[in-house]
């Protein structure tokens, strides 16, 4: 049986004396969860309160991007080296924000999530389609291409063993939702593509991140091929985050 996973992905939030609330009740309330991982990805400044406050528990933690530099002269990057200084176990690659915002490509998302592999960090690889693409019946062609670039660079097995998210962008921030079957169809093309080229994919565990709240993660996580989320806007919010990793128990 796969892994069921929840990660909050805080993106640009949180301040000193918010985080240790947050962090206090998700290191208190995490060991209560059975069958169920939880982990919060956080901005740089604050991985070293992450690393103090989680110290012990069962939350893990990780940042939300990764240079593909290692050390050197790359001003303004973090090297995947640096991030386990802190104790990261996970790193959060190609992000949609990061794809649209920052102009991330695929090839360039391919040598973060290969930096993460080598330094022995867990990738999170988010793909996922925009409202344009889902509208013109394109999201398997955006998602094929998003993993086919990773796989081509690392290999099927490489993904099957990181962590991958399906995040429709159309589903993020919008008010807009995926219902379950959306995202279950979504989640099972991932598994089958990365199967066809691979071994590992029948345990690889996908998480579903297109605003998942406590009001729908039990009839997200319900379904075959969604194995937690990726959480953004609720995981700052203690009630609601907890609410869904306890969703997701097995």
């Amino acid at each position: 049986m796969r892994g069921r996973l929840v990660v909050g992905n805080w993106k640009s939030n949180g301040s000193l004396a918010s985080n240790q609330v947050l962090l206090e009740r998700a290191k208190q309330e995490a060991a209560q969860l059975t069958g169920v991982s939880c982990g919060v990805c956080v901005p740089y400044p604050y991985l070293a309160q992450t690393q103090q406050a989680l110290a012990g528990s069962v939350v893990l933690w990780g940042a939300q991007d990764v240079s593909q530099y290692g050390a050197g002269a790359y001003t303004g990057a973090v090297a995947a080296a640096m991030l386990l200084d802190f104790g990261c176990r996970y790193v959060i690659v190609g992000h949609s924000e990061r794809r649209t915002l920052f102009g991330e490509s695929d090839a360039l998302v391919a040598t973060k999530f290969e930096a993460a592999l080598q330094a022995k960090l867990t990738p999170i690889l988010c793909v996922g389609e925009s409202l344009q693409e889902r509208e013109s019946g394109v999201t398997e062609n955006v998602v094929a291409r998003q993993l086919t670039a990773v796989i081509e660079r690392t290999g099927a097995d490489a993904v099957a063993g990181a962590v991958v998210a399906y995040e429709p962008v159309w589903a993020i921030g919008t008010g807009r939702n995926a219902t379950p079957e959306q995202a279950q169809a979504a989640h099972a093309f991932i598994r089958s593509s990365v199967a066809a080229r691979g071994t590992g994919a029948s345990g690889m565990t996908i998480l579903y991140g297109g605003s998942v709240k406590a009001a729908n993660a039990a009839a997200l996580f319900a379904m075959p091929d969604i194995d937690g989320g990726l959480i953004g806007g609720a995981s700052l919010l203690a009630d609601e985050f907890m609410a869904i990793c306890r969703a997701a128990q097995r």
